[in-house]
């Protein structure tokens, strides 16, 4: 294998360039990327960007050193594997021996003129071009309807409290009860609560032009009004340019526990469904992505004598003065069977159990090593009296 293409610049692209150097390959090396910026971290920007937190560098990462030629503002359109060749949006033709699928997603809409190319009534937030024009918003102090009680709904919600604008979230059901269950989703609900936000209870909204504003109107009629309006509703994988390709399934690109797809192709992070423990699911999380990028690199020039995939799940969301760390699977139910108080306002750490003896550990404003955190839910409350063994 002489030549490998990884479509898709952002993190799980770049982790898949530096496995496969680190790996040993030493052939040439292409990235296709549609955005015109070298890889930078996703989650700051509606964490330490939006909040101001870490100046206009936040997102910024270390620059690559892979040697790979990058191709930035650059689409995929298409893809033939019986001729191993990538179609660009220009025309052009991109022969390869292996190839990483790493395309990514993008922001699910409620304005349809949005992906047609015109004037949209919401602003999202996925891109670093996204964080800029939304902070740049932001600092007038409008007032600010966000729609989305997903970690994203909430922490661009914070973000805006926090900047002085009058904020009202719009949420099917409390916020982040989808990702976090109901025990961590009252701790949010009422820090934001606290701190001034406003939460409707949602459905399926639709947006409507009002002067200089949007007007929200909610599955049950009610209309709500506010300066700038935000969604965060979701993403939906860049699968686009693989029709044809024979790779997707009803739409969905599947793999193998390796990160295959086919033969001398491979694919990870948003764009993909992989296997974990509760089965197959899509996991848009920025380690998940590192995680799969790592697999699949090996899996691609390894095949059957790669490692498969063990994944467990690392996350992270922070607003309304409340930092949270979690390790293992989520939405949790019930209260947590083991729970430490910390030294400061709202500071615990809590597990909660599964069966067959895993758990999931959850730091909130308590300063622990993330290693020793995903010891606590492997292997339960002795690993806070455990030595973090050497390396990890």
């Amino acid at each position: 294998m002489r030549r490998v293409v990884v479509v898709g610049n952002g993190i799980a692209g770049l982790t898949a360039c530096d496995s496969l150097r680190s790996a040993g390959f030493d052939g040439e090396l292409t990235v296709v990327g549609s955005e015109v910026h070298r890889p930078y971290s996703r989650p700051a920007l509606s964490k330490a960007l939006l909040h101001g937190e870490g100046g206009s560098t936040a997102h910024e990462l270390p620059h690559p050193t892979h040697g790979a030629t990058e191709l930035r503002g650059v689409s995929a359109a298409g893809l033939d594997p019986e001729a191993q060749v990538v179609r660009l949006a220009g025309g052009e033709t991109l022969p390869y021996d292996g190839l990483v699928i790493a395309s990514g997603s993008r922001a699910r809409r409620l304005s349809p003129e949005a992906e047609a190319g015109m004037p949209a009534q919401e602003l999202t937030l996925r891109t670093l071009e996204d964080a800029v024009a939304l902070k740049q918003r932001v600092a007038a102090r409008p007032s600010v309807i966000v729609i989305g009680g997903g970690a994203l709904g909430m922490e661009v919600a914070s973000g805006c409290v926090q900047a002085g604008c009058e904020v009202t979230l719009v949420s099917d059901g409390p916020p982040l009860i989808r990702q976090l269950g109901g025990y961590l989703s009252e701790l949010f609900v009422s820090a934001a609560v606290g701190r001034g936000l406003r939460i409707v209870a949602g459905g399926r909204a639709s947006l409507l032009s009002a002067g200089e504003g949007t007007r929200v109107v909610l599955a049950d009629g009610t209309v709500l009004e506010a300066q700038l309006v935000v969604t965060a509703i979701g993403d939906e994988p860049n699968t686009g340019w693989l029709t044809g390709s024979g790779l997707l399934a009803n739409g969905v690109l599947h793999t193998d526990s390796r990160g295959r797809v086919g033969p001398s192709i491979v694919a990870a992070g948003d764009v993909a469904v992989f296997p974990t423990r509760r089965g197959t699911e899509r996991v848009p999380l920025w380690t998940s992505a590192i995680d799969q990028a790592k697999t699949a690199a090996l899996g691609l020039l390894r095949g059957d004598e790669a490692p498969e995939h063990d994944f467990q799940p690392y996350f992270w969301t922070e607003g309304f003065g409340l930092a949270l760390k979690s390790v293992g699977f989520t939405p949790l139910t019930g209260p947590p069977e083991f729970r430490e108080a910390g030294g400061a306002e709202n500071s615990m750490l809590l597990r909660w159990a599964h069966p067959g003896g895993s758990g999931t550990s959850v730091a909130v404003n308590y300063r622990i090593p993330i290693p020793k955190l995903r010891r606590l839910a492997n292997i339960g409350p002795d690993a806070l009296r455990s030595p973090v063994p050497a390396g990890r």
